[in-house]
């Protein structure tokens, strides 16, 4: 949709609401309630002695009923010889009471408001996020960048979701066949969309869940196996609360005593293994040690890895399992001839990394990079100085000379982040890294040595499509507009008005289900819980300046170009700007003259 269509919009949402639903929202709490704040509305319609309830077509009548304490007295209407005072807004409140029934009240406002979703959301506005753009945490001018570095495996490689299932495969059994673990748990096929990145393992009572950016478990994501734990249950198994204490979440690298988080998109396999294995023993009653168990398929992953399996499997079918080849070209090809140096750190093989870029980039791929690092043990390369950088010939065996400098057409194999800067000087926020771990690539250079990193979150496409879903803006917007409901008329006490606010809480729940399982039926969207950033979103903000779904976003833009992220207003601020026009319930009002911005 254009930014004239988002503009008009705004405008009309903001002329809508506050001709009708804020205006008379907020005088009903003048005339029955206590307002939830001071306002300029309220002041306005209180004031020449006009009733609050005079727009609703309502015939307030005077209370017996005293003010427990007076006002202050700069704050009166004063009147001079036989003219009345007029009573102030606080008096107003405890003598002036509406003759209407408040069921009926908050229903009205229920309908006006659901009209006001339904009416103005116009057809367009579901197609306004494209899955190939960067996203911007912090400001980036790529015109200061000079160096480009790469991950590759999901970064100048993606592979397709057929390798999960090999993996997989390849792990279960290893499970049943070397660790002696029970023979049906082959049978538990894979199941593609069940896990999703950035969840969290409780090992010592092995369940699979989701935690916010506060260290809170969103009730309806935490699963024992297979089957989803209730919520009462949950708060049984944490004291109380599903709050998790920070020292249980994680570490700095996503790992912490009671928990492991994991991050990468080679994950995914090892979290449905541990949920099919945890579900065979507890179907079975058997006893276990989760504990033992979240070990043992930790490393029947690894054995994956160690042994080769996966390498072999790509190498010898790379059309069947590497994505999107040519748009990795395209993007080096277009950074190159523009004269930016290029590097490559990945912890995958020498056979293995060059097998699969002279399938993408053709032969001489090295031509590209000024510098090519392999099994460089990443997070270790770039926080431990032990490890110094061996050269590798053409064949991939080791050379013994020493290292005095990292020459171009060269690899090498190990060493660390101190000698690769020392040897280069490429330092600083000229340097733009990519990878898709956000501990294992990105958090020590962007924390611990002021490099620029980008994020590559090849999810971003599928929930970009949800997103942009008619059913997800009506099912969202609604969702906000209820809750601000709900946060204004929550002061409407008495018993039917409970019963009321009890159903919209009921529908409240109902929509964030939906809305949840828009992006997946088990853990929802990878980005928030219900109204909260996930932890992986806390991370990916923390650790990225960037992030996309993947490195060929890069074609999109010009070299020169600025990314500036959104500014977003705080709990506090006003939503002054066009990006937030929309957002939220309007609950506070906002200067119609700056509706033009962006």
């Amino acid at each position: 949709m254009s930014c004239q269509k988002i503009r008009t919009f705004s405008h009309a949402l903001w002329q809508t609401s506050k001709s009708t639903s804020l205006c008379k929202v907020y005088v009903a709490s003048c005339g029955s309630v206590a307002s939830t704040g001071p306002t300029t509305q309220i002041g306005k319609c209180c004031e020449d002695e006009q009733s609050c309830g005079s727009d609703l077509g309502i015939q307030p009548v005077r209370s017996t009923a005293i003010p427990t304490s007076p006002s202050p007295a700069n704050h009166r209407h004063v009147a001079s010889n036989n003219q009345r005072v007029s009573p102030t807004l606080s008096e107003r409140a405890f003598t002036t009471e509406l003759q209407i029934d408040s069921k009926t009240y908050l229903w009205s406002r229920y309908n006006e408001m659901k009209r006001l979703v339904h009416d103005l959301i116009p057809p367009g506005v579901c197609n306004l996020l494209n899955p190939s753009t960067i996203y911007a945490n912090n400001e980036v001018d790529l015109d200061e960048v000079d160096i480009y570095g790469f991950d590759y495996d999901y970064t100048l490689a993606l592979y397709s979701n057929t390798l999960d299932t090999m993996i997989y495969n390849t792990a279960r059994d290893f499970l049943v066949k070397h660790y002696k673990y029970p023979e049906g748990i082959s049978k538990y096929d894979y199941i593609p969309n069940f896990a999703a990145r950035g969840l969290h393992y409780d090992i010592q009572k092995g369940l699979l869940m989701k935690i916010d950016a506060f260290h809170y478990i969103q009730l309806g994501t935490v699963y024992r196996g297979l089957k989803p734990v209730p919520d009462h249950e949950v708060l049984e198994l944490y004291g109380g609360t599903h709050h998790v204490p920070l020292q249980e979440v994680s570490g700095f690298y996503g790992k912490g005593p009671m928990m492991k988080q994991f991050m990468d998109v080679f994950s995914i396999p090892e979290m449905t293994l541990l949920a099919a294995a945890n579900d065979y023993f507890n179907s079975n009653d058997i006893e276990y040690d989760p504990g033992h168990l979240y070990k043992d398929v930790s490393d029947a992953i690894g054995m994956v890895h160690i042994k080769g399996y996966m390498y072999k499997w790509i190498m010898q079918d790379l059309d069947k399992y590497i994505l999107r080849g040519d748009e990795t070209y395209a993007v080096l090809h277009r950074l190159a001839s523009h004269g930016k140096k290029l590097f490559l750190i990945t912890n995958s093989p020498f056979s293995f990394v060059d097998k699969g870029m002279k399938y993408m980039v053709g032969k001489d791929w090295r031509d590209f990079f000024d510098v090519v690092i392999v099994q460089a043990d990443k997070p270790h390369f770039f926080n431990n100085c032990g490890k110094p950088f061996r050269r590798l010939d053409g064949n991939g065996d080791l050379q013994w000379d020493k290292i005095k400098s990292l020459d171009k057409g060269q690899i090498y194999k190990q060493g660390n982040l101190f000698d690769f800067l020392r040897l280069t000087g490429w330092r600083g926020s000229k340097v733009l890294y990519f990878g898709d771990h956000l501990y294992s690539d990105l958090a020590d250079l962007m924390l611990r040595h002021g490099w620029r990193t980008g994020a590559i979150v090849p999810e971003l496409e599928v929930e970009t499509r949800v997103v942009n879903t008619e059913q997800y803006a009506q099912s969202l917007t609604w969702l906000q507009a209820l809750t601000g409901l709900l946060e204004r008329m929550q002061m409407h006490r008495d018993l039917k008005s409970k019963e009321v606010l009890q159903d919209w809480l009921k529908e409240r729940e109902e929509l964030r289900a939906v809305t949840k399982n828009l992006f997946n039926p088990h853990f929802g969207s990878i980005f928030r819980t219900c109204h909260n950033p996930t932890f992986f979103s806390r991370r990916l903000c923390r650790f990225s300046d960037l992030y996309m779904a993947s490195i060929s976003c890069l074609l999109n833009y010009d070299l020169s170009y600025t990314f500036y992220p959104r500014r977003t207003p705080l709990q506090h601020e006003a939503p002054l700007w066009m990006d937030q026009l929309c957002t939220g319930c309007m609950k506070t009002p906002f200067l119609e003259e700056m509706a033009h911005i962006r």
